[in-house]
């Protein structure tokens, strides 16, 4: 179950313009829009964590193995969203990242998700351990008073 979102959550921000493609046939932003959004942020979140995104060689790596996305409401073109980012739990080789799309500078939700991801070697084609660089980052997120 998804938290109530909220952007105090969140501790890593990317603000995004939407484009004229991201609309469908219904004339609002397609939800796959939302994930390119979203995917957008992961990589500026791994890149405060040190990873160099313009490399896809490195011994360190992530896989997505798993995601629960809840859409909330519509929004069209043009719209200015916020997209915060937070670790949210951490084990030994995998981990979670909360994402929710707001509009810029509003608590307007249009999209919360979980997505869970595997740190990764790609040339040995094993999944590894967390790196320690994630573990400073982490802030235990407790959802006990936040949840619906």
């Amino acid at each position: 179950m998804l938290p109530n979102f909220q952007r105090d959550l969140f501790s890593h921000w990317v603000t995004l313009r939407s484009r004229w493609r991201d609309m469908d046939g219904l004339r609002h932003i397609n939800h796959a829009a939302y994930l390119t959004y979203m995917e957008t942020a992961r990589l500026d979140f791994y890149h405060q964590l040190g990873f160099e995104y313009d490399r896809w060689d490195l011994d360190v790596s992530t896989i997505l193995v798993g995601m629960e996305v809840n859409y909330y409401q519509q929004a069209t073109h043009p719209t200015l969203f916020d997209i915060g980012t937070r670790l949210s739990r951490i084990g030994r080789s995998s981990f979670d990242l909360l994402t929710a799309v707001f509009r810029n500078d509003s608590e307007e939700l249009f999209v919360g998700a979980n997505f869970t991801l595997v740190t990764f070697n790609y040339a040995k084609q094993t999944k590894i351990d967390v790196p320690d660089s994630f573990r400073t980052l982490y802030d235990p997120l407790d959802l006990s008073s936040n949840s619906e």
